[in-house]
């Protein structure tokens, strides 16, 4: 994630996807086309070029949000917004709260893919395309995180830390926040998106393995504890050892991880200067000027980054903050995500 300044004090403040950053707002005289009650403001900035926008509908309504929309968009909602099929029932406190979670790492999850240049199809009529469910289960009805079809449901528990705590202690995993969930159900997304009828899909199966094996099966034995002794060698996560889909799904979250990651260190301007334990010299590491469509330097600038953010974790009583280790198989398959990604960026260039 960038670092985004104020322009101007005593100011609304909006993130402009077309800017792919925040923006000052100021007061403009109202224009054609938007939708009755909204107010037509300008953004300032060296980059907004006096742009018009208006707030989203659930940042007016709302405060869920703080996204704005091209002030000639016959829509109500963001980008983001835009996306929701589904959102929590709104009477309850705790509800509203979760809600402000979820949408806060769903931004973030959009922001990631924008940046990426990946492709974001707003679902339609005919069901085809991504959205968003926010549910909460009932007696009548167990609700289950996951994806299908391009819709991604998340159970608004999730938004919950003891909830989510206790749900990774039972799972036995090393790992699992909201943004993590968003950023594993939109990998099979993509897999349907990119790879599924693409010429990708060869080399998928290279890495991956054949997805046409039987998934029920596979969730069976993954639950039932037969969870491979040796994955650390061959996945980023045990859970990515169940089937091939959710091999794809772990490794481009995690991908996504690091791109985010990385490029907020850049903007901190973190600079690294890694030493081994022979005293050999390994070359330092300046994340702010990574050229972030060349895998080599990101997986170069990764390790000592993450070596680094653990040990302040650890010498303060806490778990590492990044508990995975990466194989070569791992980052083969990584890679293999980063190419994907960028070949679909330079395709809709």
């Amino acid at each position: 994630m960038k670092l985004f300044s104020c322009s101007s004090c005593g100011h609304r403040l909006a993130f402009v996807p077309g800017l792919l950053g925040l923006a000052t707002l100021d007061q403009a005289a109202g224009g054609d086309g938007r939708p009755e009650g909204s107010t037509e403001l300008a953004a300032l900035g060296p980059d907004a070029d006096n742009l018009r926008v208006r707030l989203c509908q659930n940042y007016e309504q709302h405060d869920v949000c703080n996204w704005a929309i091209p002030a000639d968009s016959a829509d109500s909602f963001c980008e983001s917004c835009a996306l929701n099929d589904t959102i929590p029932d709104l009477e309850t406190v705790e509800a509203k709260q979760a809600w402000v979670r979820l949408e806060a790492a769903k931004r973030r999850l959009i922001y990631g893919l924008l940046e990426l240049g990946l492709p974001i199809e707003r679902r339609a009529g005919n069901g085809a395309g991504l959205a968003f469910s926010f549910k909460t289960s009932t007696p009548e009805e167990t609700v289950f995180t996951g994806h299908s079809d391009g819709l991604i449901t998340i159970n608004i528990a999730e938004a919950s830390d003891p909830f989510r705590e206790r749900m990774r202690e039972q799972m036995g995993e090393a790992y699992r926040t909201l943004l993590g969930h968003f950023r594993h159900e939109i990998g099979h997304y993509y897999w349907d998106r990119l790879i599924k009828s693409s010429l990708r899909l060869e080399r998928f199966r290279a890495l991956f393995g054949d997805e046409t094996s039987d998934y029920a099966e596979a969730q069976k034995r993954h639950y039932n504890g037969c969870v491979p002794a040796d994955w650390q060698g061959q996945f980023v996560s045990a859970y990515a050892s169940m089937h091939p889909w959710e091999d794809w799904a772990e490794t481009f979250a995690h991908y996504l991880h690091m791109v985010d990651t990385l490029e907020t260190a850049g903007a901190y301007g973190l600079a690294l200067k890694p030493r081994s334990a022979s005293g050999a010299p390994i070359p330092n590491v300046a994340t702010r000027r990574l050229h972030f469509d060349d895998f080599d330097e990101l997986i170069a600038a990764w390790f000592p980054l993450t070596n680094a953010l653990d040990s302040p974790y650890v010498s303060m009583g806490l778990n590492d903050l990044y508990p995975f280790v990466l194989s070569e198989p791992a980052v083969s398959k990584l890679r293999f995500v980063h190419d994907v990604c960028a070949d679909s960026a330079r395709a809709r260039s």
